[in-house]
């Protein structure tokens, strides 16, 4: 099983392939450089660098949000494209569960924060003792709601994701479990995850066609809330 893996939810840019339970190639940048103009050329070169024939892989695992609605937009964009021309089938993957895919294994609970801004972050939580046991479901919420929730379930928690630079005050002073954070190979969108898990799904028949393939944002852009003047 050959999987490519497209990762473009947040400033980090990646592609990855995973055949056959092994990763064969990575591509991940994380700087201010816009996904148009990254994705496909990160696409091409482990494609060439692997001297993998794109037609041979079995399906497109997709970051499919939530995140930066721009991001969602450029990667489900390159996903469909690619799936249409191979005529492949698209495997959707939530950001916030890929993400934490970066730490299956880890003893206690794994909780991704994202961004979400005004306090606001995109977010779940997660067991991974023994494969990847969903607590609370990827949502958008509040971050001091999200530490009290924490605290409420009494277990140790790792934190990861773009979120922790920007609320890690608030982590500090309200967390009271015990915490940490993770390292700076795992804290952030890979493609690597996104194969990975979608072979899973591949396996357990989660496809879709590229066609009706579309990204879960979870909340309305802002141009869309100050239309309808909504606060949030």
């Amino acid at each position: 099983m050959k999987i490519l893996g497209i990762e473009s939810s947040s400033l980090v840019a990646s592609a990855a392939i995973v055949t056959d339970d092994i990763l064969t190639a990575e591509y991940t940048v994380n700087f201010k450089k816009t996904h148009s103009q990254t994705l496909l050329p990160m696409i091409d070169e482990i494609v060439r660098m692997t001297e993998t024939d794109l037609a041979s892989i079995d399906a497109i695992a997709v970051s499919g949000g939530p995140g930066s609605f721009t991001g969602l937009r450029i990667g489900s964009a390159t996903a469909k494209g690619l799936g249409l021309a191979l005529k492949k089938p698209l495997i959707h993957v939530p950001t916030v569960d890929a993400l934490a895919y970066n730490l299956w294994g880890a003893a206690g609970l794994v909780c991704p924060i994202m961004d979400a801004k005004r306090n606001q972050v995109y977010t779940g939580i997660y067991r991974m003792g023994r494969g990847m046991e969903t607590v609370k479901s990827q949502c958008a919420m509040d971050m001091h709601c999200l530490a009290q929730e924490l605290n409420g379930l009494g277990e140790a928690v790792i934190f990861l994701g773009d979120g922790v630079p920007v609320y890690e005050a608030i982590i500090r002073e309200e967390m009271q479990v015990p915490w940490s954070l993770a390292p700076a190979h795992c804290s952030r969108q890979r493609a690597a995850a996104v194969a990975a898990l979608g072979a899973i799904y591949f396996a357990q028949g989660k496809v879709e066609t590229a066609a009706d393939h579309g990204p879960d944002y979870l909340r309305k852009s802002q141009a869309e809330r100050e239309r309808l003047g909504e606060s949030l």
